[in-house]
């Protein structure tokens, strides 16, 4: 019997090794793809079952190592879900923004997603699989990483295009949109800032901000039969970041019910 397989690309990182935990639930097989072999091996022990979690190396910016990566995949398994979460932001500005920070970005966290599902997509259509693209509330207001941030919109529309062009084959496509989550990526802020947490909380209607494991418990549903009909949507797991600010509110109400 064919095994089910799930991909989570960036399953090094605190989001993708969420989501390859929560992903294990549903499927016979979880392939953790990273660039960094020592970080995935760190990973699939901290998992704690080598047989279910199979590590396999790529670099998803380099179309060589997307195709090897895709045929060692096929041979595990037919696979059922990808996760496209491999991404990384650089300036902060776009004064601070050269050339080749914007099209390293641009090859990150949109070329390598697009690369990925072109690579898999027989397998997809076979499975009549799902595509969850982890985007960003980046992509969708303004709120620093002007190269990251261009390329996360870019995702969520290739995300629709993915959508309404292979949904005949029965694949169905969405992102989840996180806000702040507190990664290995947030602590050089952390220790510049010890209280950034904290003060970022004023901005989120439900004054906290998301964990990794949110994120995943997003993505497994999306990619469930619970969500058969929904494709081509951006989830934002953002505490209420994007539904607006109680200050600004105020501001303009002037009621102190916000």
């Amino acid at each position: 019997m064919v095994k089910s397989i799930a991909v989570v690309t960036g399953a090094a990182g605190d989001i993708g090794l969420a989501i390859a935990r929560r992903l294990k639930d549903s499927h016979e097989c979880v392939a953790l793809i990273d660039v960094d072999d020592a970080a995935l091996q760190k990973a699939v022990t901290s998992l704690g079952s080598s047989d279910r979690f199979i590590p396999v190396v790529c670099d998803v910016t380099d179309a060589g190592s997307v195709a090897e990566m895709a045929r060692t995949v096929d041979a595990m398994g037919l696979v059922q879900t990808l996760v496209n979460n491999a991404g990384a932001a650089r300036a902060v500005c776009l004064h601070d923004t050269d050339q080749a920070i914007w099209q390293a970005d641009s090859a990150l966290n949109l070329e390598a997603p697009f690369m990925i599902f072109r690579a898999l997509e027989e397998a997809l259509k076979t499975s009549k699989g799902s595509v969850v693209n982890i985007a960003s509330v980046n992509g969708m207001a303004v709120f620093g990483h002007p190269a990251y941030s261009a390329a996360k919109a870019g995702l969520i529309h290739l995300t629709k295009l993915i959508a309404v062009e292979y949904g005949k084959f029965g694949i169905r496509a969405n992102a989840v949109a996180p806000g702040t989550v507190r990664t290995q990526a947030w602590e050089a802020r952390a220790k510049a800032n010890p209280q950034v947490f904290e003060e970022v909380k004023r901005w989120y209607a439900l004054q906290r901000i998301a964990t990794a494991e949110d994120v995943a418990n997003a993505v497994f549903f999306l990619a469930s039969d619970q969500a058969r009909a929904i494709t081509g949507t951006c989830l934002t797991v953002d505490c209420g970041l994007t539904a607006g600010q109680t200050e600004l509110a105020r501001t303009f109400s002037q009621s102190d019910h916000y």
